[in-house]
């Protein structure tokens, strides 16, 4: 019986550390956020300033190395375009979420939106886009 205990004991130890094992460690992986690329203006699509991200005031950066998970940005429009008419009031920030994946880098823009005369306090000429993604490795690197 003492035999068998020790069998049970062994086989249970097992299975615990090979449940262990085959979670994936996630620690070191990340996806990148970048506003540093100038984007198409034959898609209407303009530059972005980050004023927030997850909520908390930062400046303003090319690139952001972020966890896996949902982030979100607020960001202000660049847009440029002579055909907009809106007042300075209504040229607010709005927010982005965005689903970072490990090994992926976003590129995130102003789409402005060319379907109307915007004018006036209209805040809706325009929101916040991913106008590109693709694969580009990103690994946290551990800290000494």
């Amino acid at each position: 019986m003492q035999g068998f205990k020790s069998v049970l004991g062994i086989t249970a130890l097992l299975l615990i550390v090979s449940g262990c094992a085959s979670q994936p460690d996630t620690a070191n992986q990340c996806g990148i956020v970048a506003t540093y690329m100038e984007p198409d203006r034959e898609a209407d699509i303009y530059r972005v300033v980050v004023t927030h991200l997850d909520g908390k005031p930062v400046i303003s950066q090319p690139n952001y190395r972020l966890s896996i998970g949902e982030h979100t940005f607020t960001v202000a429009e660049l847009i440029d375009a002579p055909k907009l008419k809106v007042k300075l009031s209504a040229r607010t920030p709005k927010q982005l979420t965005i689903n970072v994946v490990h090994n992926q880098r976003y590129h995130i823009g102003a789409k402005f939106n060319t379907d109307k005369v915007y004018r006036g306090n209209d805040s809706g000429f325009w929101q916040p886009e991913v106008w590109q993604q693709e694969a580009h490795d990103c690994e946290f690197t551990p800290e000494l």
